[in-house]
């Protein structure tokens, strides 16, 4: 950690990692107050840039560099924040002593790669999810930075919202068994749009861009699934899954229905049933950060609603990653999760691919 970044000190320096909008060549950016450095990926390329800067600006810590394979696109971004270094290549910004961590937001399939130089270079890593494209994976980079003696957290921003931690709570401690879950996440990608998400070579698809939160939420509802079943679609011939369709199943009767894709309006919501009732939030997720949100559940023909006022989970995501490091403490987001994670989606794409049910490694 850097100097300054110890106990008593006011934050963390973080150095964050952008793609722009059309290529996988991508920015770096780190950012920082003294303690911590990070590197970013945006969700729609520029959209996630415009939330996690300001995000990271807003906490206890500092955004302290960025980098781009292109200098003018980092200069151009540091200007934008002002954020004090811009670098041309990742490897020079790793190469940045005063840093203490990273946010990888880079397109999926790099994602390992630069988490793994990262820990090289002795820096706690925030890796945009999917942390990887398959759960050996994942677990194998896992290793690789407890070795080096790092902290590295799969970045999942919704779960630090206080929608989905109040939603947690009363699915498990207000409403009955859960016996059903149904969520999706959809957007409406443009035709023709020349998008990373849509190269197989770096790992795109519906599944692993936006799919992931509705799986996750399934999972924060019912926990781990005995099997699950998939289909898939690729609506515009790029060599990804483009819409997917899925079911996890539980022994004890109960399921979860899962949706993802890039074919149909923004949609992203999910809704729980018990035995005693229900609850529903609708948007969640990627939810704007300046406005509030709400949800609404019933019990034993009792409906409620609860509005939140505003909050920026990417700052709170930030903020509980930063004090994990010093506090020494596991992060929300650790190994046994994603792995877990990754699990389902390994086994919904082998489900997809192979036309059947397919058992979950558990």
């Amino acid at each position: 950690m850097s100097a300054g970044s110890g106990p008593g000190s006011p934050g963390l320096i973080f150095a964050l990692g952008v793609p722009p909008c059309t290529t996988p060549a991508g920015l770096s950016l780190a950012v920082g107050r003294p303690g911590l450095s990070l590197r970013p990926r945006p969700k729609g390329r520029g959209f996630r840039l415009l939330n996690v800067i300001p995000a990271i600006v807003a906490s206890d810590h500092e955004a302290a560099a960025i980098a781009s394979r292109d200098g003018a696109a980092a200069e151009a971004v540091a200007d934008r924040f002002d954020i004090p270094a811009a670098y041309e290549g990742y490897d020079t910004l790793l190469a940045d002593g005063s840093l203490d961590a990273v946010y990888v937001p880079l397109p999926n399939g790099l994602h390992a790669e630069w988490t793994r130089r990262a820990a090289d270079a002795g820096l706690h890593v925030l890796c945009e999810k999917p942390l990887t494209g398959s759960a050996p994976e994942t677990g194998a980079v896992f290793d690789y930075c407890e070795d080096r003696g790092v902290v590295m957290m799969e970045a999942l921003m919704y779960r630090f919202h206080p929608l989905t931690e109040r939603a947690s709570a009363v699915v498990s401690e207000e409403l009955g068994e859960v016996r059903s879950v149904t969520s999706t996440f959809t957007f409406r990608m443009p035709d023709g749009a020349d998008d990373v998400r849509l190269d197989p070579d770096l790992e795109g698809g519906s599944v692993l861009d936006v799919g992931t939160y509705p799986v996750n939420a399934a999972r924060l509802f019912l926990g781990e699934p005995d099997r699950v079943y998939a289909t898939t679609h690729d609506a515009r011939d790029c060599g990804v899954d483009t819409e997917m369709a899925g079911v996890l199943a539980y022994d004890s009767g109960a399921s979860a229905r899962v949706q993802s894709g890039f074919e149909t309006p923004l949609t992203q919501y999910h809704r729980v049933e018990t035995t005693d009732g229900w609850l529903r939030a609708d948007p969640t997720f990627d939810v704007d950060v300046d406005g509030p949100t709400s949800l609404t559940y019933a019990v034993d023909g009792r409906e409620v609603t609860e509005t939140f006022d505003p909050a920026d989970h990417y700052r709170l995501e930030v903020e509980h990653f930063a004090d994990a490091i010093e506090r020494g403490e596991t992060p929300r987001i650790d190994r046994e999760e994603s792995v877990a994670h990754a699990r389902v989606l390994d086994a919904l794409f082998e489900s997809a691919d192979e036309g059947r049910a397919v058992p979950v490694e558990n």
